[in-house]
């Protein structure tokens, strides 16, 4: 199993818009194009001392790291731009890809 996470830091102003878009249209479309068995959405409890704004880690399982490399081609590019279109400059985002051992 592959392990996708995504740690979103979103700032204030545009928390609760990006809160809904998150769940109502960008992760349903994740969804959809098939490549993940599932997915969660964490709200980060501790942060840095000089963050601001609001941490996210939103977690997408993938069956094998081939099905993620094509997910990351044919899929990603377009899903990333269009959080760009709505939230350029607003949010920081790391992403981390992990494989299950046990």
């Amino acid at each position: 199993m592959i392990l996708y996470n995504l740690t979103i830091n979103i700032e204030d102003e545009s928390h609760d818009r990006w809160l809904k878009w998150m769940r109502e249209i960008h992760i349903p479309e994740v969804m959809q194009t098939g490549y993940f068995t599932h997915y969660k959405m964490f709200k980060l409890l501790t942060s840095a001392q000089d963050n601001t704004g609001t941490n996210y880690a939103i977690q997408y399982f993938c069956e094998s790291m081939e099905k993620f490399n094509e997910y990351e081609k044919k899929h990603a590019p377009a899903l990333r731009a269009d959080v760009d279109k709505h939230f350029q400059g607003k949010y920081y985002t790391f992403r981390s890809i992990l494989e299950e051992i046990s």
